[in-house]
């Protein structure tokens, strides 16, 4: 499917705006946001040993993609 440089320009508007309107909204949500243990998940990696610390979000890395996956279908359909 082909689409004109016009078609292509304002589907690319239309998810800037969105994008735009979300970094505002997390933004204004940011005191409540904060307090979601995103982070601190069962399943993520936290390794503490002496003078060392490593902390991967595993299960929070599979949430936030699965909450933007359904945020794009949801703004495709």
């Amino acid at each position: 499917m082909v689409f004109s440089a016009t078609a292509r320009r304002s589907f690319m508007n239309r998810y800037l705006i969105a994008i735009g309107l979300l970094c505002v909204l997390v933004g204004l949500a940011w005191r409540w946001l904060a307090r979601i243990p995103f982070g601190r998940l069962p399943g993520d990696i936290h390794i503490v040993r002496d003078g060392f610390s490593f902390h991967f979000p595993v299960v929070t890395c599979i949430v936030i993609s699965v909450a933007v996956s359904l945020l794009f279908w949801l703004l495709r359909r």
